[in-house]
């Protein structure tokens, strides 16, 4: 296994779609060094599934993608940044493409479908259901053959080294314990989501808020937290991984349906399953209430629809329900929502600058605005592309000389976890999953922010990679908290009982984070 070096010109946290979009880029400036947390297969880009949308097939438009983009973010989209989004991501696909990137297909036509709150098919998809694997594959292949690119697995950043208030360095743990720290002209932030902050998510382990929580205790600004994208979808079985079920099941046909076996979505929304996903996660969250169950699900039915096709559509999904005896060719399969997406993260512009000299962030960690209030489905991994690759063309003007970075030895965390930390993790899983997740109010917000802020004291010191993941898992929760309730009205993926309407004069704007103050602008 490859040790990180004590320098880089450039460092990009993060092995997914944004951060080697980036760093392919950023090979043609200097010498670029990828620090993935775990084996470079643990990314959300892995697991993405339904695909990526695009306007390349013959019925769609640009202006199409942005508005059904602008309508799903409920008035908060940065429409600049949507505009971009759509108008890049095609020449980006295509770039895929010529990368050796294999997009499934009709015959010699690119295949297309559709999900929840498109109004055209615009969903390319890979081997089925693993688009965001066949994606990294073609980015990984593309990165190896470019010789200033170094990549280095199970290398845990854990902090921001800010000199003469500029990014400097990383501090990071090796898997075997040992501290460091690297020296570059910048760094870009692709360390992806934060769904670790609950009790169910559909996210990998190493989900847990560093690149939120590093760029915040380096004085960056963080936007729009209160948006966390709860998938309507996930598996739930005693025994089982919360494992996503691809929206794209609902763009074949497949119904849900309550207890009762009746379908319930017609009466919520009149695109039904198609519904935008805020609205479905919440009606089965109802549904799920006025059965009164002990153990309340809903289900996703597929048996209506051609099983071989289903087999051949969707792969991935249908071996792994199978291990946990569940055929969904003739089985109804017991779901709940699951923290899939957040919206927010760190402030950037269109380049992925952050409010840091030095700092840059793309993809599911920065937020640009281009979502607002509720991301499109299959838009993340297009925006992992354009704003990777846009981040690494600006980060190409931000090379300098680069010190040094000491040696740190051997430390701590080569020992065993300290003493509360999973305990820790667990009081701040139950608190988000209870007070803000999926259905919110101020009082449960007032006492999420209130019980975070008393547990602060017991990981103020870590030394371990878990312990930093625990401060990390709290300081995002508490930044997603703090949000939430300073938002008293309802938008997109943020609900609240006591105001369930939006309150445009005051909230028509995004809430942002820094230090001990929150503002809307």
């Amino acid at each position: 296994m490859k040790s990180a070096p004590r320098e880089s010109d450039f460092l990009v946290i993060g092995a997914g779609v944004a951060g080697l979009r980036a760093a392919i880029e950023l090979a043609r400036a200097g010498r670029v060094l990828v620090l993935a947390k775990k084996a470079l297969t643990e990314s959300a880009t892995q697991y993405a599934q339904g695909g990526i949308a695009a306007a390349l097939s013959d019925e769609d438009e640009v202006t199409l993608h942005l508005q059904d983009t602008l309508n799903a973010g409920d008035g908060l989209c940065n429409a600049e940044a949507a505009r971009v989004l759509v108008q890049e991501g095609p020449e980006r696909i295509e770039e895929l493409i010529h990368w050796g990137t294999e997009f499934d297909r009709n015959g010699t036509k690119l295949a297309f479908t559709r999900e929840g709150a498109h109004t055209r098919n615009r969903i390319l998809h890979a081997h089925g259901d693993s688009t965001g694997r066949e994606i990294l594959r073609a980015l990984s292949a593309k990165a190896k053959t470019l010789d200033n690119i170094s990549v280095c697995e199970f290398e845990f950043s854990t902090d921001l080294d800010v000199e003469n208030g500029r990014v400097c360095a990383v501090h990071l743990i090796s898997d075997k314990g040992e501290h460091q720290q690297v020296g570059t002209s910048a760094v870009l932030l692709a360390t992806g989501g934060l769904g670790q902050l609950y009790r169910n998510t559909t996210n990998p382990a190493v989900a847990t808020g560093d690149g939120v929580a590093m760029a915040f205790r380096a004085g960056a600004e963080i936007s729009d937290m209160e948006f966390i994208q709860f998938h309507p979808t996930a598996l739930y079985l005693k025994g089982a991984p919360r494992f996503l079920l691809s929206e794209a099941l609902r763009g074949e046909g497949a119904y849900l349906r309550n207890l009762e076996m009746g379908r319930f979505m017609p009466k919520y929304h009149p695109m039904g399953e198609l519904a935008p996903r805020d609205v479905v996660a919440r009606a089965i969250v109802h549904e799920m209430e006025v059965s009164r169950a002990t153990e309340p699900v809903v289900y996703l039915d597929l048996t209506h629809l051609d099983a071989d096709h289903l087999r051949r559509r969707f792969p991935r999904i249908y071996s792994t329900c199978l291990k946990y005896n569940v055929d969904i060719t003739t089985d109804l399969i017991p779901i709940r929502p699951a923290a899939h997406y957040a919206m927010g993260g760190v402030r950037t512009d269109l380049e992925g600058r952050t409010s840091v000299p030095g700092l840059f962030a793309a993809g599911e960690v920065a937020a640009t605005g281009v979502h607002g209030a509720n991301r499109l489905a299959s838009n993340s991994l297009l925006e992992g592309l354009v704003f990777g690759a846009r981040a690494g063309k600006a980060m190409c003007s931000e090379l300098r000389a680069v010190t040094k970075s000491r040696h740190r030895g051997l430390a701590a965390s080569n020992g065993p976890i300290e003493p509360g930390v999973e305990d820790l993790i667990s009081q701040v899983h139950d608190l988000m999953w209870r007070d803000v997740g999926i259905v919110r109010d101020g009082s449960g917000l007032r006492r999420a922010v209130q019980q975070l802020e008393s547990l602060a004291s017991r990981i103020a010191h870590p030394h371990s990679r878990r312990a930093h993941e625990a401060q990390n898992i709290h300081q995002a929760g508490l930044l997603v908290a703090r949000s939430a309730l300073a938002r008293e009205e309802s938008r997109g993926a943020h609900y609240r009982i006591d105001y369930p309407s939006h309150n445009d004069t005051k909230f028509l704007k995004h809430s942002i984070i820094h230090g001990n103050s929150i503002r809307f602008a």
